[in-house]
C-alpha cells in the first residue's frame, strides 16, 4: 500500500473517528468546526469526554491507524505531501488524510486533467437520471474524469455513465473508502474501483455519521475544475456542493428541468439567480472548461429511422402518453404502438410509470 501520511495528520484522522459521534450535533456548521485545530476541536465537541479525549490523544497509536488502512487495501496522502490533491487545499479545512481506493496514482492521474463533479437528487426523475447518464457517458468520452458520490439517484446515474463508455470515474463517499455507501451499491462501487477511485477522509471501521455528507460534498467540490448539478430539490445537498465550489471560486452548471418537478426546484433556482450557468449536454461543459469548440463532445448516436422521427418528436415535445405522442405524431392505434415498441427496443424512448414515455438523450 502507498502510504503518504505524516504521523500528525494520521492522529488527527484518528481523532475525526474517534469524535464521529460527537460531531452528529455539530452538523449545521460542520464546516467552520473541521477547521479547528486538534485541541481546539476537542475541547468545543468533547463535552464531558473532553479531559479523557486529550488523555487518548496524546497517546494515540499512528501505526495502528495505518495498519487499518493497509488491512482495507487503501492508500494514504496527507495535506504535507506533494501528492495530496491540489484542489483540496482551497478549502478552509482540507481533508488531513485522503484514504484511497484503487490506487492514490491512479487518482492523481485522474484528477491531474479537468474532472467534473456531477451532482443531484436522489429521487430523481427519470429525465433527470438520463441526462445525468448522457452527460456522465459524454464528458467521459471526451476525456474528463466525472467526480460524484455514488448515492442513488443522480449520482450512481453519472458514475454508470461513464462506466458504460468504458472510463475511468472517481467517487467520493461519506463513509470510508473501501466500502461502499448505500452498501446496496456493492456492484457499482466495485466497477468503479476496478478502473478508477473511490476517496474519503474518513479512517476505515468508522461508522457513517449525517455529518458526513455535507463534509464529502465539501471534497467533491474543490477535487473538481466545474460543479453540475442536473437536479435538486429546494434543500437538496447537491445545492451545498454548488454553494462549497462557488466559494472556492469553481464554474458551477445547472441542468434545467421542468417548473413543476419538485426534483428540479433547486437546480432551476440556480439558474434563476443567475448561480449557475446553463448546461444543456456535454458541450457546455466543455466550452465552459476548454473555451467554445477547443474540446467537442462525441457526436451523437445514430437517428432512429425517418418514419419514426415525427413519434419521437412528440415525446420529446411532452406528448408522454402513448395516446398523446400518438395523436400528435399522425399515427393510427396499430401501427403507433408498434412505433413506439420500436423506439423503445432501439433506445430511443423510455418506458415509465403511468404509461408515459421520455425521449433518452
Amino acid at each position: 500500500m502507498n502510504d503518504r501520511a505524516c504521523d500528525g495528520c494520521m492522529a488527527r484522522s484518528w481523532l475525526l473517528g474517534r469524535l464521529a459521534g460527537h460531531l452528529e450535533k455539530a452538523r449545521a456548521r460542520i464546516e467552520q468546526v473541521l477547521a479547528l485545530g486538534d485541541d481546539d476541536l476537542i475541547e468545543a465537541i468533547g463535552g464531558r469526554e473532553t479531559v479523557h479525549l486529550e488523555r487518548e490523544f496524546e497517546t494515540v497509536d499512528v501505526d495502528e491507524v495505518r495498519g487499518r488502512a493497509r488491512a482495507a487495501g487503501l492508500d494514504t496522502v496527507c495535506a504535507c505531501n506533494p501528492a495530496y490533491p491540489p484542489g483540496l487545499r482551497a478549502l478552509a479545512a482540507p481533508p488531513a488524510v485522503l484514504y484511497v481506493a484503487g490506487g492514490l496514482e491512479r487518482l492523481r492521474d485522474l484528477l491531474g486533467g479537468e474532472p467534473v463533479a456531477i451532482v443531484g437528487a436522489r429521487k430523481a426523475s427519470p429525465y433527470g437520471l438520463d441526462v445525468a447518464r448522457s452527460l456522465g457517458r459524454g464528458l467521459a468520452v471526451a476525456g474528463v474524469t466525472v467526480v460524484s458520490g455514488m448515492a442513488h439517484g443522480i449520482d450512481s446515474a453519472a458514475h454508470a455513465g461513464a462506466l458504460d463508455a468504458g472510463m475511468p470515474t472517481v467517487a467520493v463517499l461519506p463513509g470510508p473508502a473501501d466500502r461502499p455507501y448505500p452498501a446496496g451499491q456493492r456492484g457499482l462501487h466495485r466497477r468503479i474501483v476496478a478502473g478508477g477511485g473511490a476517496a474519503s477522509e474518513i479512517a476505515p471501521g468508522t461508522k457513517v455519521w449525517r455529518w458526513m455528507f455535507p463534509a464529502r460534498n465539501r471534497i467533491i467540490a474543490a477535487l473538481s475544475s466545474m460543479t453540475v448539478v442536473v437536479e435538486a430539490g429546494e434543500r437538496s445537498g447537491s445545492l451545498v456542493t454548488a454553494r462549497l465550489a462557488r466559494e472556492i471560486r469553481r464554474p458551477v452548471g445547472a441542468v434545467p428541468g421542468r417548473v413543476t418537478t419538485p426534483q428540479a426546484a433547486g437546480s432551476n433556482a440556480l439558474l434563476a439567480r443567475g448561480d449557475a450557468s446553463m448546461v444543456r449536454g456535454p458541450q457546455d461543459v466543455l466550452d465552459h472548461l476548454f473555451g467554445a469548440g477547443e474540446r467537442l463532445a462525441p457526436e451523437p448516436g445514430r437517428e432512429p429511422p425517418s418514419e419514426l422521427r415525427p413519434l419521437l418528436n412528440a415525446i420529446a415535445e411532452g406528448y408522454e402518453t402513448a395516446a398523446g405522442a400518438l395523436a400528435r405524431a399522425g399515427f393510427e392505434p396499430d401501427k403507433g404502438l408498434a412505433a413506439l415498441a420500436a423506439l423503445e427496443l432501439d433506445g430511443f424512448v423510455r418506458r415509465v410509470a403511468g404509461g408515459r414515455f421520455h425521449v433518452v438523450p
